[in-house]
């Protein structure tokens, strides 16, 4: 009786959890995209700006490996990325802090409305909120033109980039604060303040020590995120604020200098690489935490709190949603003024087709991707569980962090170590759609093998139990239980391939114009009747993109536990 059972017991296992060989071949997929899409460009990149494999043929004269610093454009585009990526930083640490500290502690009508707008930044596409920014900044924007009248020309300062860099940011500083925040102990706080402390001396005594790693880890984020930015440097920077993506992009598009390209780009390599390392180990630290009691939030008392929320709302009216409005609000006046033409032109149908069509393909494959690099990971660490080893597999952790690298590499980087490996092709639709789906793919990934690792390992067993095949398993119990995750990862890949810039700017032959590319290519034509048409399209872009996020995420389910990478 206890042989049967045993080897009814291994007949089970063997069903719920994939063979070595499915395993790999779960963790292959991904692992061979990301060798052949990220990791050899990347490396080939490399390789041309240490000069290992110089080819005069296409990179002319080899370029100094310190040209960045020894040149005094490159120099001051290198100093100026990382001056705006650490003001940028410094700004939404001073601005978020106390946001999330409300949004923690106080509750108050339209509390959960405002934590889910926070989202919005996550899913506009850079260059629409580079719209946004001049709608709302710039010469004719709605504040930006009182300015001019005044004498104040924000165009020629760095305020838009900086400005454009805390729409995206700030909303990750308040939610990582408010996640943070919730993470303090009830207890310990009690504690400080029966021994006398005051709220502002248990603030920093108790609350800021534990909440100074998440903090840490989403500034890292941020400085990532601006250091590495294009679609805004490349709008709002104009010639004396644009960052190293920008330039790039024109030693690349414009001058044909791919040796100096090359070493650029191998330094900016090395500048994220470091602050990327610094985000892993603040990550760590931040692995499987003890949740302790949080304080309860409670009802503004006194005109201080009140106030304080007034603030709070404002300010995240004025950073975070503003610059939509004034999309929506100049879009209509253009409308008004007869720039709906611009909708039935031949060349935005055409980029509206070529928009939806790359972004169903693209989310097709990044899903398939994700699907496997997820379930690959889970059945890594269910292996290793069965096998009595503490803590995850090797493997699985090594795929875990695997799924981080398209966040770390930039979208140019990426596009110009495609151009460089795969000079025969160039501008074939196979390559531009493995861009896209490489920088959509690890929202799937991540959604999904975060909500794996929360499914009880019961419920496949049962299933086993009566006789469901793997596949079946798979089918009608793990997807089910997961779908939620899996959608919200789909929502973030479509919103990412639909307002995707950088690549499809080096990557894509003319007769695939994109919206992106159209709304750049409106901007460069002189007249008011081209930005009135580039804010017609952006206002079609954010609504494609917003209504592609609700409906393939559906409704909220939990908000409080979304984060954008």
């Amino acid at each position: 009786m206890a042989a049967a059972l045993d080897a009814r017991g291994a007949e089970v296992s063997q069903t719920v959890h994939p063979t070595p060989a499915g395993r790999w071949l779960l963790a292959g997929l991904p692992l061979v995209f990301l060798g052949v899409v990220l990791v050899a460009p990347v490396l080939r990149l490399l390789a041309e700006g240490l000069g290992l494999a110089g080819d005069p043929l296409l990179t002319g004269e080899a370029a100094s490996w310190w040209l960045p610093w020894q040149d005094a454009h490159l120099r001051w585009r290198l100093g100026w990325s990382l001056t705006q990526a650490a003001v940028t930083s410094v700004l939404a640490l001073l601005l978020g802090l106390p946001l999330a500290w409300v949004l923690a502690r106080l509750e108050f009508a339209g509390r959960a409305l405002t934590l889910r707008l926070l989202m919005l930044p996550f899913v506009v596409p850079t260059l629409v909120a580079a719209l946004g920014v001049l709608a709302l900044w710039g010469p004719r924007g709605w504040l930006g033109e009182p300015l001019l009248r005044a004498g104040i020309d924000l165009s020629e300062t760095p305020w838009l980039l900086l400005y454009g860099n805390l729409f995206f940011n700030l909303c990750l500083v308040v939610r990582a604060g408010v996640e943070a925040l919730e993470q303090v102990s009830a207890q310990q706080v009690a504690a400080a303040r029966s021994l006398g402390a005051s709220p502002w001396r248990a603030f920093w005594r108790v609350e800021w020590p534990a909440i100074v790693p998440w903090l840490a880890s989403a500034l890292c984020l941020v400085f990532l995120y601006c250091f590495a930015g294009f679609g805004l440097a490349l709008v709002l920077g104009g010639q004396r604020y644009a960052t190293v993506e920008v330039e790039l992009y024109t030693l690349v598009a414009h001058e044909l200098a791919l040796g100096q390209a090359s070493v650029l780009a191998v330094w900016s390599l090395l500048l994220t690489a470091l602050v990327a390392m610094a985000y892993a180990v603040l990550q760590r630290r931040l692995a499987a935490p003890v949740r302790p009691q949080p304080l309860p939030r409670r009802r503004p008392a006194g005109v201080r709190e009140r106030l304080a929320v007034l603030l709070c709302l404002g300010v995240l009216l004025l950073v975070c949603v503003a610059p939509l409005l004034a999309i929506v609000g100049q879009a209509a006046l253009a409308l008004a003024g007869g720039a709906a033409a611009v909708l039935l032109e031949a060349e935005a149908l055409q980029a509206l087709g070529n928009t939806l069509r790359f972004t169903g393909l693209a989310l097709v494959l990044a899903t398939a991707l994700g699907l496997a690099h997820a379930l690959g990971v889970h059945a890594l660490d269910r292996q290793a569980v069965r096998q009595g080893r503490s803590g995850q597999g090797a493997g699985a952790l090594l795929w875990r962090a695997a799924v981080y690298l398209p966040f770390i590499v930039s979208p140019v980087t990426v596009a110009f170590g495609l151009l460089l490996l795969y000079p025969g092709w160039t501008a074939s639709l196979g390559l531009l759609l493995a861009a896209y789906a490489l920088l959509a793919y690890p929202f799937v990934a991540q959604a999904l093998a975060a909500a794996l690792d929360r499914l009880p390992a019961s419920y496949a067993q049962a299933a086993a139990t009566l006789g469901a095949r793997p596949g079946r398993v798979l089918w009608r119990v793990t997807l089910p239980l997961v779908a939620p995750a899996l959608r919200r990862g789909m929502a973030f890949a479509a919103a990412t391939a639909l307002g995707e810039f950088a690549v499809t700017l080096f990557l894509s032959r003319p007769e695939w114009t994109t919206l992106t590319t159209l709304i750049y290519q409106r901007l460069g034509r002189p007249g008011e009747a081209n930005l009135d048409a580039a804010m017609v399209l952006a206002c079609l872009l954010m609504a494609l993109a917003l209504l592609a996020f609700v409906l393939i995420e559906g409704p909220d389910r939990n908000a409080a536990d979304r984060r954008h990478a």
